[in-house]
């Protein structure tokens, strides 16, 4: 009986010290694994960033390219095939340009030679886990035809200035409207708001979001400038026969249909037609008028549960110039963001007749005729794939071009005033106003 309480202590014991070893051993894989696991994580998060930095290194080679390419146009360069000497003249550059594929940055700088393709390597940079990462870009095209203008409006960069050129011999009077969509959706946010309440009438408001899942899109103003071929500064503040140079909407979004379908209103007019947001080229040109003064906004309906790229999207009827058709030259888009705030992606789209065929695009792998006109040398497009060892990243970006022959402001001062000589009342004020500020 002694003999078998001993052995019977013994054996707790034994189950006692294997059990908490097991739990130990445990314990010390888990930590191993999540060490394992971190330090994975972290290489990873390397890789990518270094592969990153390697698609930002095309795109940087890409504006340089392009820059080079523009320099060659001004000076009247044609395109012209490689010839394979190992120099890279402007006629080479303007023919890679106009033949895009994945080299075409590696060919315009030099760095790949005319009869080779291949990716064009940055350089090897030791990382903190002590392996080496082998860093390139591998395929980056610049495209400038592209289906619509996109851009960013910000406090710090408040306007945008959209002088179009249309590609295939489209012209800009053959433009009848303009498809304006802002404010891109995310997953993880809601749009519930209104920025139209019903109070004594429907009226515009400024809603505060009180919660950060809560998106409030902004205000956004869009103004038409436009003229015949011939014209007078006087053109500009009138409107003849439903024509007009210049037009003016603010847009503001609401999430109320009653809202958007408002008419006659003190305060706005409503936009929504029932299944899409609708702006004539009659009511476009009356806000060039005194009946309907410019800074009444439309109401423009955006549904809190939207399902596209953007949260509000409106298309507006153009009206003609006064004095004939559109001149190519001076159709311009001003989009701002009066109020500064919130931050909002937009699109443009530039519209043909309803029926007319001004391109063609590829949707689900077959070509489809459709009256959007694509829009060559107002943006470029990049698209850029960078490399570290076997990890890639892509990239896509905007930039905007500039027409040195054409420039023009982003804000202009307007002074009014009437009479002649020392007496005219504008000169008095300014007079006036400069002693004012001499003395003080």
């Amino acid at each position: 009986m002694k003999r078998m309480c001993k052995f019977r202590k013994g054996a707790a014991s034994f189950y006692i010290v294997a059990f908490s070893t097991l739990i130990l051993v445990v314990l010390a894989a888990s930590f191993a694994m999540t060490v394992i696991a971190e330090v994975a994580k972290t290489s990873n998060d390397e890789l990518s960033q270094s592969a990153y930095d390697s698609a930002m290194a095309g795109i940087e080679d890409a504006k340089l390219a392009y820059s080079n390419y523009l320099r060659c146009i001004n000076n009247g360069a044609v395109a012209a095939a490689p010839n394979g000497d190992g120099q890279v003249s402007c006629g080479e550059i303007v023919y890679w340009m106009r033949n895009p594929d994945c080299y075409m940055v590696g060919h315009i700088l030099g760095r790949i030679r005319d009869n080779e393709t291949g990716e064009v390597v940055i350089g090897d940079a030791v990382s903190t886990s002590a392996s080496v990462t082998n860093q390139a870009y591998t395929c980056v095209k610049i495209n400038t035809t592209l289906a619509d203008y996109r851009s960013t409006l910000s406090s710090s960069s408040q306007i945008r200035v959209i002088r179009a050129h249309f590609e295939g011999g489209i012209t800009a009077d053959s433009i009848k409207s303009v498809r304006f969509s802002w404010y891109s959706i995310r997953p993880d946010v809601s749009l519930n708001y209104s920025n139209i309440a019903n109070i004594s009438g429907w009226r515009p408001v400024f809603r505060t979001a009180y919660d950060a899942s809560v998106a409030v899109p902004p205000t956004v103003e869009l103004r038409l400038v436009q003229t015949a071929n011939s014209f007078s500064i006087s053109d500009f503040s009138t409107t003849s026969g439903g024509n007009t140079d210049r037009a003016t909407a603010f847009l503001v979004p609401a999430g109320n249909v009653d809202a958007a379908t408002i008419s006659g209103s003190d305060y706005g007019y409503g936009a929504w037609n029932g299944s899409a947001n609708k702006i004539s080229a009659s009511e476009l040109a009356d806000t060039n008028t005194q009946s309907q003064p410019s800074n009444k906004p439309f109401v423009v309906y955006c549904p809190a549960a939207g399902t596209g790229e953007f949260a509000c999207s409106v298309t507006m009827d153009l009206p003609n110039p006064v004095n004939g058709s559109r001149n190519n030259d001076t159709f311009m888009l001003v989009v701002a963001l009066p109020y500064g705030q919130p931050d909002t992606d937009f699109a443009v789209e530039f519209l043909c007749a309803d029926g007319a065929t001004c391109s063609t695009m590829t949707v689900a792998g077959s070509e489809v005729n459709t009256n959007q006109a694509n829009i060559t040398d107002s943006q470029v497009s990049i698209d850029s794939t960078g490399r570290a060892n076997d990890l890639y990243r892509r990239v896509e970006t905007r930039f905007e071009t500039m027409d040195t022959s054409f420039p023009f402001p982003y804000y202009a001062i307007q002074v009014l005033g009437s009479g002649s000589g020392s007496n005219a009342p504008l000169k008095k004020k300014i007079t006036s106003l400069k002693e004012y500020n001499f003395y003080r």
